[in-house]
Order: C-alpha cells, then structure tokens, then sequence
C-alpha cells in the first residue's frame, strides 16, 4: 500500500524513516544561503571591472562616436583636470552644502510629523488624507513656482531639494513610528509612564534605527534631485558645471558629474550604515 508521502508529489523525497533527505549546498545560488565577506568583495570588483570593460569597449567600437560616449580614462582625466584646473572643488563643496542643508530641514519637518502620525491615529486621519497626494506631484514642476517666489538663488534649489524628498520622509516614518511593537507601548502605560514619557522613551528609541535606515535611503533620493535644483540659472554647483559642459559638447565633463555625484552618493551611504553600526550594535 503507498504511503502518503508518494502519493504528494513535494514529499515524495521524503524518507519515511530518517526523515528529509539533506541536500548539500554547492551551489552559490542556493536559496538565502549567506555570502561570505571575501566573495561579496570579489563579486563586487568584478561587477564593476565587467562594466568598466564593457564600456571602454563600447566607446572604442564603431557603434558610438568617440566624442558622444569617451571611454572611463579620458572620463577620469577630465575630472582630475576639472578639480585640478577649473575650480571643480568648489562646485563639489557647494553642492554637498545644499543637499546637506536641504536634507536637515525636510528631516526636521517630517520626523516631528512621522512620529506624532504613526503614534497617535486621530492625527494620522488629520494629516494623511492631505501628504499622501503631495507624494505623488513631481518635485521639478514647482521650478517656475519657485523661481517667482524665492528668485534664482539658493533659497529655491534647496526648497526644491526640501519638496522632492519631505513627502516621502513624513510617510516612511510614520510607518518606522507603526512599527514599534503594541506591547511595549501597553506595558509602558500599564507601569504609569505617561504619554510624554512613553513617547520620548519608548516610541522614540525604539524606532529610532529605522529612522536612520530611512533616512540613508532617502538622502539618495535628494541626491537624484541635485541636477535638476542646479540646472535652472545656477552659477555653481556640480549641475551647473554639466550644463556648462553641455554648451561645449564636452560629454567627458558631463560623465565626470555623473562620476562625482555616484561617489559622493556612495560615501554619505556607507556613512549612514557606519553611524547604524555604532549606534545599534545589538542589531549586527
């Protein structure tokens, strides 16, 4: 008579007596199987050695013209001539100010926000209904709006920095603010703490790692933003030195732009998982 397990097809492997049968891992593509740190580094170099190479072979083929895509050398050689020669350093430094500064104020606006939306539901129904349709109106078409009302300083690139990211900001903390456990917050009461206690020393730090986690995804994208804040009669700034280059068909500079605001996106990132780590070693 069959068992049951022949007769279920996905149990079928299933040795009555010993129980699974254990399948050795000797595939990388196992399923969740960890990946050491060594490989991840490999892996990592090669991904960026198989794209470098595939570039440099692009630009050199006679598929693309060589003054529409340089190959990463004479990228390279442009952005040491532009910091070198052209005061590029400058624009560097002017634009990391601004996403610095820019980033500082939506986070002031919408962590008070996120916090107070994701603890207290009557002020959830309150606000929601009225940032949840801001998420959606893209950032850039406020440009002549904000062009009319704070000129053409930096006044308006960093509000436009503020308006592509607070939204998102305010939301995405509410949900970090959700996510503290019910419990906590019920036996904090149930031991007297009021609400104010409750708020700033049990909401407050327990959801803080995830506001710092949200926080690094989201300065990413102020990042995306920095080029279009820049673009519009901006005299500094590395958006401003791209559309410089733009007049003068000088695509290595450009790429170089591209290069620069990568790296400097890279760097805040690993910043932010460093200042994770020390911060919440329990969590590693």
């Amino acid at each position: 008579m069959p068992t049951i397990t022949e007769n279920i097809p996905h149990l079928s492997g299933v040795d009555q007596k010993s129980g699974p049968k254990a399948r050795p891992a000797t595939s990388l593509f196992e399923f969740r199987r960890p990946v050491k740190r060594g490989t991840k580094l490999w892996l990592g170099l090669s991904a960026w050695i198989l794209f470098l190479l595939s570039w440099h072979l692009l630009a050199k083929s006679s598929l693309t013209p060589g003054a529409l895509l340089p190959t990463p050398w004479t990228v390279m050689t442009a952005l040491f001539d532009l910091i070198a020669e052209r005061g590029f350093g400058w624009d560097i430094w002017k634009s990391v100010l601004r996403i610095l500064v820019s980033f500082l104020i939506a986070l002031a606006i919408a962590l008070p926000l996120g916090i107070l939306m994701g603890t207290f539901p009557v002020v959830e129904s309150f606000l929601n209904p009225l940032v949840s349709p801001f998420r959606y109106l893209p950032a850039p078409s406020f440009v002549p709006l904000l062009l009319m009302w704070l000129g053409t300083g930096d006044g308006q690139k960093i509000a436009l920095l503020v308006l592509g990211v607070v939204w998102f900001l305010v939301t995405l903390l509410m949900d970090n603010t959700k996510a503290v456990r019910s419990e906590i917050v019920e036996c904090s009461r149930t031991l007297g703490a009021t609400r104010g206690n409750v708020l700033w020393r049990v909401i407050l730090p327990a959801a803080l790692p995830g506001y710092v986690d949200t926080a690094r995804q989201m300065l990413a994208v102020s990042w995306t933003y920095l080029v279009i804040a820049e673009i519009v009669a901006a005299t500094d700034g590395i958006g401003a030195m791209m559309m410089r280059a733009k007049r003068f068909v000088r695509v290595e500079d450009i790429l170089a732009g591209i290069l620069v605001i990568g790296i400097l996106g890279l760097v805040f990132d690993l910043l932010f998982r460093l200042l994770h780590r020390l911060w919440f070693r329990y969590l590693h």
